[in-house]
């Protein structure tokens, strides 16, 4: 299968792991079970752009406080929580999930139809693998 990154016509599976998390292991451990053909991508090292996390959200369906983790250490020091979650604001989220990584909720696939999911449970793994190639 040739690999695309988001921005491509040609869509791979792809899932954004931080390895010491452990709902990204038990992902790629299930992914490995069922054969899948993937991408790991270490966005704490490979930290996603502005343009590829909204274009994960388009695919996600959500806005970016829907996948913001709140309670790390950074969040509240910017104080995300007490941000408006709405569109005059959307950019200054996004913002802040490209300059932390770390408030990225994980771990995240992108399907090969094009669609992605939060998988941090086994279904949403799941459903990320049943979806059809695009």
């Amino acid at each position: 299968m040739v690999e695309g990154r988001l921005g491509g016509t040609v869509w791979g599976m792809e899932i954004w792991i931080n390895p010491a998390c452990s709902k990204c292991r038990s992902a790629l451990t299930l992914l490995d079970a069922e054969g899948a053909d993937y991408t790991v991508r270490r966005y704490l090292e490979d930290v996603p752009s502005p343009a590829e996390i909204r274009q994960v959200l388009d695919r996600l369906g959500l806005e970016p406080w829907d996948i913001t983790r709140t309670q790390e250490a950074v969040a509240k020091e910017l104080g995300v929580k007490e941000w408006p979650r709405d569109e005059a604001n959307r950019d200054r989220w996004i913002e802040a999930l490209a300059g932390h990584p770390k408030l990225i909720q994980r771990p995240i696939i992108t399907a090969e139809d094009g669609t992605a999911v939060v998988a941090r449970s086994e279904e949403a793994v799941r459903d990320a693998l049943s979806r059809p190639a695009g």
